[in-house]
C-alpha cells in the first residue's frame, strides 16, 4: 500500500506505555513488577524505610531508575547501566502511529464522502493506541483481546503488537493485512452511526446464545464488507500495490472462526461462530471491494 508521505489524521490518542501502572488501573492498584508498598512504607516506620532503601537499590543494581516506577512509568524503557532504549512503538513520529494515522486518514476520506452523497455527516472515531492493557467506555481490556471498537465512546482501540501477532503467528503478513483490520474496526463505528450496533445490541438482550452468535456473525461480515468497500476506493485512489488484496484476504482466511478452531483445538464447532468462517470473512470482503456499494453489504437480508 503506497501510503507514505499523506495525509495523518488528528484522531490519533497514544497511550502505549501506560499499561503497567500509572492511572490505567485506578487508585490502589500495584506498583509495575509486582512491587507493593504495604502499611509499614506508608506509616513511616523505619523497617519499612529499611525495606525500601534495600529496593531502591536492588533496582538501582538492575539498571532501572526507582523513581521512573514511582512516577508510574514502565522501566522496561531503561537499558541495563541506566541509559534509555528508545522504544519501537511509542514514539510520538514512529512508523507503525504514522501508518495507522496514514490508514486512518483514508477511512475518514472515504466515509465522509459516502455519507456526503447520502445527505448525512461523517462523525469521525478517534482511535488509541495502547499496550498491555486499557480501560476503554465498555470496560477493562488486554492486548489478548485484540483490536476491538467501543461504541459507548466510539473509539477504536490497538495495540499494535496484534499485527506482529498476525504476521508471526497466523501468517497473514502485509501493511494492507495490517489495514483490513483497522478498515475492519472502523466500519463497525460506521454500523454505529448507521444505527446497526445498538439495534444489535438492544435484540442480543433477548437472544439466546445460538440466535446472538448467528446475529454476531452478521455484524462482523458486514463490518468486512465495508472494509472492502473502503478498499475499493483506496483502489481507485491508486493506492494499492500489488498483491495488497491478496493480503487482505488471506487475513481475512486466517481469522475466520472455523480456522482459528482448528488451530486451537482441532475440532470447530459451527455454533459457536461469532465472527463468520474464513470463506465468509473473504467472501464479504471482496463483494465490498469489488462494488463499493453499502447496499450490497446487507449481511441482515442476505444468505450468508
Amino acid at each position: 500500500m503506497l501510503w507514505r508521505g499523506r495525509r495523518q489524521s488528528d484522531n490519533i490518542e497514544d497511550a502505549r506505555g501506560q499499561g503497567r501502572g500509572g492511572g490505567m488501573f485506578g487508585r490502589g492498584g500495584g506498583l509495575p513488577g509486582g512491587i507493593r508498598i504495604g502499611r509499614g512504607a506508608s506509616g513511616g516506620g523505619m523497617s519499612g524505610i529499611i525495606i525500601l532503601v534495600v529496593v531502591f537499590f536492588a533496582l538501582k543494581a538492575c539498571g532501572i531508575d526507582p523513581m521512573q516506577i514511582l512516577a508510574g512509568g514502565d522501566p522496561s524503557t531503561q537499558a541495563p547501566g541506566g541509559g534509555s532504549v528508545t522504544r519501537t512503538n511509542s514514539g510520538s513520529d514512529d512508523e507503525m502511529k504514522q501508518f495507522v494515522s496514514t490508514v486512518l486518514a483514508e477511512t475518514e476520506d472515504t466515509w465522509k464522502g459516502i455519507f456526503q452523497s447520502e445527505g448525512q455527516t461523517y462523525v469521525e472515531p478517534k482511535l488509541t493506541l495502547f499496550s498491555g492493557q486499557i480501560r476503554s467506555a465498555c470496560g477493562f481490556a488486554s492486548a489478548a483481546s485484540g483490536p476491538f471498537y467501543c461504541p459507548g465512546d466510539s473509539k477504536v482501540y490497538l495495540d499494535t503488537t496484534f499485527f506482529q501477532q498476525l504476521d508471526k503467528q497466523f501468517g497473514a503478513s502485509g501493511d494492507f493485512a495490517q489495514a483490513y483490520v483497522i478498515a475492519h474496526e472502523v466500519g463497525h463505528h460506521v454500523q454505529n452511526l448507521i444505527g446497526v450496533l445498538p439495534k444489535f445490541n438492544q435484540m442480543r438482550r433477548t437472544m439466546g446464545e445460538a440466535e446472538a452468535n448467528q446475529m454476531s456473525m452478521r455484524v462482523e461480515l458486514q463490518a468486512d464488507c465495508f472494509a472492502g468497500v473502503w478498499g475499493h476506493f483506496t483502489a481507485q485512489k491508486g493506492l494499492l500495490e500489488e498483491g495488497d488484496v491478496e493480503e487482505a484476504l488471506n487475513a481475512a482466511q486466517k481469522i475466520g472462526d472455523d480456522t482459528l478452531q482448528r488451530r486451537t483445538q482441532g475440532y470447530v464447532v459451527p455454533e459457536s461462530f461469532n465472527h463468520g468462517t474464513s470463506a465468509q470473512r473473504q467472501t464479504w470482503f471482496a463483494r465490498g471491494f469489488k462494488t463499493g456499494k453499502l447496499a450490497d453489504c446487507d449481511t441482515f437480508n442476505n444468505n450468508i
